[in-house]
């Protein structure tokens, strides 16, 4: 596909390791049943890029290592301008000089969740600071204007198998996820801001339509969205195109979030199930 990617700036963005958030000890299940366990935040030793979305007992669990600028104003940057695929080095702590990639955005809790080699998140502490190379933002498909791009770095995009014919692209996908499981973060007008959530309370109707084998860093398509100018954007034939991010929830209206990558308002993008979708087989 033609881009824009010459003129896409690459901007530096940093944050820091985020301390794990414990805002109620209990948080309650779709039948009111009161759970104890983890959330968002700090160095998810045990939880990675391409491990299941159902994989951990708790809430929103963050994949990998959760970042974070303190200044809310320069976080909303760190934040906007990171994208899936961009290169983050750390520059302190025991493990500084080593590299990362950028997998997912968290809204709400506005994190960015960095993929590390299991040997340097063992080496890695809270605080530990972080740069990110910000490259994504303003890329634009030159044969296929309706499209809006967000949140990938072009470079990714480049290696992912897309097929162009007929005036459309087909995008390769782990799922395709109705419109109506779309829960959470829906109504944001700013997609470059974070994610929004896979409704899976419904356990019998996740696995009806193929969802409960979700990967973190699975490309998927929200079928009958137009996510072109904020997220949850019901629009009958559209086609958004997103990332899993971060772990399953127990509580209503939410599951496994997704970060929007690609969106068209005119059916233009086709996507096709292909078990070869996931970031990890990319970067």
């Amino acid at each position: 596909m033609r881009t824009n990617k010459a003129s896409v700036v690459k901007i530096s963005v940093s944050g820091e390791v985020a301390h794990p958030l414990r805002r109620s000890p209990f948080r309650l299940e779709v039948d009111g049943t009161p759970r104890l366990f983890p959330g968002t935040g700090g160095i998810t030793y045990n939880f990675a890029l391409g491990d299941s979305a159902f994989k951990m007992v708790g809430d929103h669990v963050e994949p990998d290592v959760s970042t974070k600028n303190p200044d809310n104003d320069k976080n909303a940057a760190y934040v906007g301008y990171s994208c899936i695929g961009n290169s983050a080095t750390l520059i302190s702590g025991d493990a500084k000089g080593e590299k990362g990639i950028v997998i997912g955005k968290h809204g709400g809790i506005n994190h960015v969740l960095i993929h590390f080699k299991e040997d340097i998140k063992k080496k890695m502490a809270i605080g530990d600071k972080i740069q990110v190379v910000g490259f994504g933002q303003g890329l634009v498909l030159e044969d296929y204007p309706s499209i809006r791009v967000y949140n990938i770095d072009p470079e990714l995009l480049d290696r992912i198998p897309v097929g162009e014919g007929d005036g459309k692209i087909h995008f390769p996908v782990r799922a395709i996820v109705p419109g109506y499981l779309m829960g959470s973060g829906s109504g944001s007008g700013d997609p470059s801001g974070g994610d929004y959530d896979i409704i899976t309370n419904d356990r019998a109707l996740i696995k009806k339509v193929g969802l409960d084998r979700l990967r973190i860093g699975d490309f998927v398509a929200l079928e009958n969205h137009n996510d072109s100018f904020g997220l949850g954007g019901y629009m009958e034939g559209s086609v958004t195109i997103g990332v899993v991010v971060h772990g399953d929830c127990i509580i209503t209206g939410h599951g496994p979030g997704v970060t929007v990558v690609m969106a068209d308002g005119k059916g233009i993008i086709i996507p096709e199930i292909s078990e070869k979708s996931n970031v990890i087989d990319f970067i």
